[in-house]
């Protein structure tokens, strides 16, 4: 039996191979998705994914990966806690 040392966590990763092929792991759900843009939550936040013609190919909640085709624009997590602006506070020297 292997052991991470974060029994609670899955691992999280992301690929992005030419902008047009992407796969995530540690997905723990997908909020939402159109063609332009995709939410979903993993074990490191809310990720979201922004680009044209996106299109999820692949979604496995059970081992938490997620592969998404199409010309991929952004990537970004925007969780909305207290550490975010706790952060944003310091930077501007509030």
């Amino acid at each position: 039996m292997e052991y991470s040392g974060l029994p609670s966590q899955a691992a999280h990763h992301i690929l992005l191979e030419g902008r047009e092929e992407l796969t995530v792991s540690g997905v723990e759900e997908v909020e939402s998705f159109d063609e332009n843009t995709i939410v979903m939550l993993t074990v490191k936040g809310t990720l979201v994914v922004r680009g044209e013609d996106l299109h999820i190919e692949k979604l496995s909640l059970d081992g938490g990966d997620l592969k998404v085709e199409g010309t991929v624009d952004s990537l970004s997590y925007e969780d909305a806690g207290r550490e975010r602006v706790g952060l944003f506070a310091r930077l501007l020297g509030g």
